[in-house]
């Protein structure tokens, strides 16, 4: 959909939250190496991880220290995984360049942003709280409070409820195929956030997304354009 299409002044602005709103991948590479050097395993590449923060606690212990989800450890590693993220959670994560400016653009403009993602409340709750974005978001949207998790839409659907908008005059922006196939069904303009935790061999410009940005910066222009 080219950029003329879209409504002039969406409604709602909703984010993913890690690898599009917030770059979270320093704790999850800090926390895959230290459970490996606690198995005796040396560092994975920085890169490799990165890639895979995307898919969860549970493949990055099966990246980290090869145990699958069927496996009788597997539950307990991923509860030690979480509780060593949970320790530093916030401690090293950043929002994206230009993302402070981009949310004190749309309250500027008087359009409510938000977060519908697939990170357990535990975890996104403190984690947003400790971004001190001004203003707050107006909704979070966790698994916690929707039956289906993305790809499905209902977290979106919820979202743009919580912030009084139409899903077909609002935006959202995430950083996986799921998050653009969950917008995509809500109604919502797309966006490709191509600069986020992208997996190898994948190509967000597949994804079918109304648009794609390959800086965050770019995201900012972007918008700004929109809204204009």
């Amino acid at each position: 959909m080219p950029l003329r299409d879209v409504v002039r002044r969406p409604e709602a602005v909703i984010f993913d939250l890690d690898g599009t709103l917030i770059d979270t991948s320093a704790e999850f590479i800090a926390v895959v190496a230290r459970m490996r050097a606690a198995h005796g395993l040396p560092s994975l590449k920085d890169e490799v991880v990165r890639k895979n923060v995307t898919n969860g606690a549970s493949a990055l212990i099966t990246l980290a220290l090869g145990s699958q989800p069927k496996d009788p450890d597997h539950d307990d590693l991923r509860e030690e995984f979480l509780d060593h993220y949970e320790a530093i959670l916030g401690t090293a994560s950043r929002p994206y360049p230009g993302i402070y400016a981009l949310i004190k653009h749309l309250a500027a403009e008087g359009i409510p942003w938000g977060v519908a993602t697939n990170k357990f409340r535990r975890f996104a709750e403190p984690l947003m709280k400790a971004m001190k974005f001004q203003p707050e978001a107006g909704s979070l949207v966790t698994p916690c409070d929707v039956m289906h998790p993305k790809p499905h839409p209902e977290s979106i659907l919820l979202s743009c409820k919580n912030l009084g908008a139409t899903p077909k005059r609002s935006i959202y922006i995430g950083d996986h195929r799921r998050d653009i196939e969950a917008g995509a069904a809500a109604g919502c303009f797309t966006i490709a956030a191509a600069y986020g935790y992208i997996e190898a061999g994948e190509s967000p410009q597949d994804w079918q997304a109304d648009a794609v940005v390959a800086s965050s910066e770019a995201l900012l222009g972007m918008i700004m354009r929109i809204i204009q």
